[in-house]
């Protein structure tokens, strides 16, 4: 079975969680496949794709237009497609076109033309998909013979499709988002609800928002979780080292893990920062910049540059794997004080390393933190403070809640995960129907 997997997110300006996901996941696929199965990346056209090469994924290949012209083809149902491949996984909501037999008569005949033209420019049916020279994988990683995806992308595609939505935020949280974000997304979710094969969600609280909001059978909705990437589970033996270059504090420290955007629920953590019931511990903060009035450069949301000047916040920024380790290993808590999550992959990360975590009630981080985590409703920043403060004084919670922790974090693994995937793709490619057990999983 040849599985084409689309790594565009991993080339974001942001890749952002999603990018996480689409790295891991797709590293993990090639791990769990088969003798004679093969994962075969995908990404829009760009001269430097190394960014994207993934250990034992084969590429990735190269689709015939830039990232802005793809998804604008794409969100209208045309542009170039993975070809050569039994199932097209699409792990974000930038989904390929099923292809002209899928589509209305007007769309249909623009397909036509868009067809027509590529031809004219490339001499063939499509735009050339060039597999990128630097990332070629191991030899015993490739797909065999028969697994190697065809030459061009055609726009009729026989694959089925499989898609990841991560959560339901441009339906349950518009406001969290920009309106253009907003719109996209619901597009994209309204043609995956009519197109997809399948559709995977991290959590049981994401399948029931969307089946709330988008028109996706049961049979077609499966729950697969996320896991721990290895590298950030392994403490570099330079360690001391790390930690010193990064102006980690010694005597412990609260830790947010997320990008700066008013999803996450920043402004609570700072505001549980300042309040009183909050330990006198500093705040360390690991994320890219997104948007909002969030920047730590800024006074924005109650303080980010009041609480620097008094040493009680320290921004990190995007930080490689090995550094993530060492500044997990060290936190004393960390702080999810989202307001909507999909799943929360830094609330499994932190319970990887034994630290303690305080998730807001949105249901997805309960769910993924279960009975190993303390609970704060969402924006209620003293509740955050009074549970740090617990924690931080508390040295028997602190241990019950490290250990409870680490147990529930080893439930969650990538090879799982794609080991779930590929029981999927080969359920969805031998017959037209789709059975799931009672829960929703695959």
């Amino acid at each position: 079975m040849r599985i084409g997997f689309l790594v565009e997110q991993m080339l974001a300006p942001v890749p952002g969680g999603t990018g996480r996901y689409s790295a891991e996941l797709a590293a993990a696929l090639a791990r769990t496949a088969d003798p004679g199965d093969g994962v075969v990346g995908w990404c829009a056209f760009r001269r430097d794709v190394s960014g994207a090469a993934v250990p034992g994924v084969l590429g990735p290949l190269r689709l015939g237009l830039p990232r802005r012209v793809l998804a604008t083809a794409w969100a209208r149902g045309v542009g170039p497609i993975p070809g050569g491949v039994d199932v097209v996984h699409a792990p974000t909501l930038l989904v390929p076109p099923r292809g002209l037999e899928a589509l209305p008569p007007g769309v249909r005949h623009a397909a036509t033309a868009w067809r027509r033209t590529a031809a004219g420019r490339h001499g063939g049916a499509g735009p050339q998909s060039r597999p990128a020279p630097q990332s070629r994988p191991a030899p015993q990683s490739r797909p065999g013979p028969q697994s190697r995806p065809g030459p061009r992308n055609n726009l009729v595609s026989r694959s089925r499709l499989v898609v990841t939505v991560h959560d339901a935020v441009p339906w349950t949280h518009p406001e969290t988002l920009t309106p253009h974000g907003v719109r996209w997304h619901r597009e994209m979710g309204e043609r995956v609800a009519r197109e997809a094969d399948a559709v995977i969600v991290p959590t049981q609280a994401v399948a029931a928002d969307v089946r709330e909001h988008l028109p996706i059978d049961p049979e077609r909705l499966h729950v697969i979780g996320e896991g721990v990437a290895d590298a950030v589970l392994r403490v570099p033996a330079d360690a001391d080292r790390r930690a010193a270059r990064l102006g980690l504090p010694e005597r412990g420290y609260l830790l947010t893990l997320a990008t700066m955007e008013p999803r996450k629920g920043l402004d609570t953590a700072l505001a549980a920062m300042r309040h009183p019931a909050a330990p006198d511990l500093p705040l360390v903060h690991v994320g890219a910049a997104g948007w909002g009035d969030l920047g730590a450069g800024t006074a924005g949301a109650g303080g980010f540059a009041e609480l620097a000047a008094a040493g009680r916040f320290r921004a990190l920024g995007r930080i490689s794997d090995e550094d993530l380790a060492v500044v997990l290993s060290r936190a004393t808590a960390l702080l999810a004080p989202s307001r909507s999550e999909g799943f929360g992959l830094p609330v499994i990360e932190a319970m990887a390393h034994g630290v303690p975590v305080v998730v807001s009630d949105t249901p997805a981080l309960v769910e993924v933190a279960g009975d190993a985590a303390l609970v704060a409703r969402i924006g209620d920043a003293a509740g955050f403070a009074e549970a740090l403060g617990r924690i931080v004084q508390n040295p028997r919670l602190h241990s019950r809640l490290s250990r409870s922790g680490l147990l529930r974090a080893a439930g969650f693994t990538w090879n799982e995960a794609a080991r779930s995937c590929w029981e999927l793709y080969r359920r969805i490619s031998s017959s037209p129907a789709v059975s799931v057990a009672d829960d929703g999983r695959a």
